[in-house]
């Protein structure tokens, strides 16, 4: 496995310092937008028709999608650009927001690094060590933050949780258990453009191992203080090949740490209904973040209390960066860093690779 350079751990917490000092329109966050493939898009574009965020400009090539988006957000032609380069030229964003395939994170980083502007993507980073490491040499290079979003990050249930198991409230953690999913993209309704490369091998990097494996990786890391697990055992399954016939519907990660925690991550494109929960397993008590309010605290099978959850952090990415450009918080390790993200590429590739050959990877 392609690991990061020690040069390139260092300058985490360097380059955090470097990018606060980019400066905030008085309007809100300005934002630029590469892609509108990934139908995470959409929320975004519901927040800047509430003048909750200031697009502006929009990179996308494909015609048809530019104007299917046009017509039901009512954006006007002079917001699109057919190039990430060419958008660059143009404007000036506080931010580029990544909404393409995952294969193409690392050309919208070449695009937007060298110019210190900051990026974040959607979940995963990239689709192999190769990639990931690219984005990180060039953030090291240029002193510029890269960011990956995880609906998961802004649950207030996964907040509190984390909060428990740092002050020790559950003793030492023992076994994980993250299972997300649902019934599947096209089962939910995905549109067109989005599946096109969703299931698409070369530029998701896989299908449910991929799309929702990340998510437990990304928790997993988090909750281990950044430590790379010392295997990774996986097992996929294609139990609708004839809905999706190029890449796995379902699979089983399993991480070893070398303290003896273990962590299962389960993520489905079969699940009977959309699941994102995560069980935590200590040596006295375990949590439950059943969804992103509720957080449950077993200290046997039968006695469970409702824990409280944490009201003053980030609702969602946008609230989230404004504070990260403001430089009013430290983001050097959190979930949506560079650090925790290429561990998560590292695990995904580990997992592709044990389900292809049938065995334990070691890394």
């Amino acid at each position: 496995m392609i690991m990061p350079t020690p040069s390139v751990r260092n300058v985490f917490l360097f380059f955090m310092l470097l990018f606060c000092n980019c400066a905030l329109a008085q309007e809100g966050l300005k934002v630029a937008i590469a892609g509108l493939s990934h139908d995470h898009v959409n929320p975004l574009l519901n927040a800047y028709q509430r003048h909750e965020v200031n697009i502006v400009g929009i990179a996308e090539a494909d015609k048809a999608l530019i104007r299917r988006v046009q017509d039901r957000y009512k954006l006007t032609d002079e917001l699109f650009y057919t190039t990430v380069d060419e958008m660059l030229k143009a404007v000036k964003p506080d931010v580029v927001l990544a909404y393409n395939a995952i294969s193409e994170h690392v050309d919208v980083a070449e695009a937007c690094l060298p110019l210190k502007i900051p990026l974040m993507v959607e979940k995963p980073l990239a689709i192999n060590n190769e990639q990931a490491q690219r984005i990180a040499a060039l953030s090291a290079q240029y002193g510029t933050a890269v960011f990956t979003n995880y609906e998961t990050t802004w649950y207030k249930s996964n907040q509190a949780l984390k909060q428990l198991v740092d002050d020790g409230g559950i003793g030492t953690v023992k076994k994980v258990i993250v299972k997300d999913g649902h019934q599947g993209p096209k089962e939910i309704g995905c549109s067109e453009a989005f599946l096109s490369w969703l299931t698409d091998p070369e530029k998701n990097g896989g299908g449910a191992l991929i799309d929702f494996g990340c998510y437990g990786a990304n928790l997993m890391t988090w909750l281990m203080k950044g430590e790379r697990p010392v295997a990774v055992t996986a097992v996929t399954r294609q139990l609708k090949p004839s809905v999706y016939p190029n890449v796995d519907d379902d699979a089983t990660i399993i991480l070893e740490y070398k303290g003896g925690a273990t962590g299962v991550i389960q993520a489905s494109w079969d699940w009977p209904y959309s699941i994102k929960d995560m069980h935590v397993y200590g040596d006295r008590i375990s949590l439950h973040a059943v969804d992103g309010n509720t957080l449950v605290r077993y200290s046997n099978p039968r006695k469970q209390e409702n824990v409280p959850v944490k009201e003053d952090y980030f609702t969602d990415h946008l609230a989230y960066l404004q504070a990260a450009l403001n430089g009013s918080i430290d983001v050097a390790d959190d979930l949506s860093s560079l650090a925790n993200n290429l561990v998560v590429v590292e695990i995904l590739q580990a997992a592709r690779e044990s389900a292809k050959r049938g065995s334990r990877v070691v890394l």
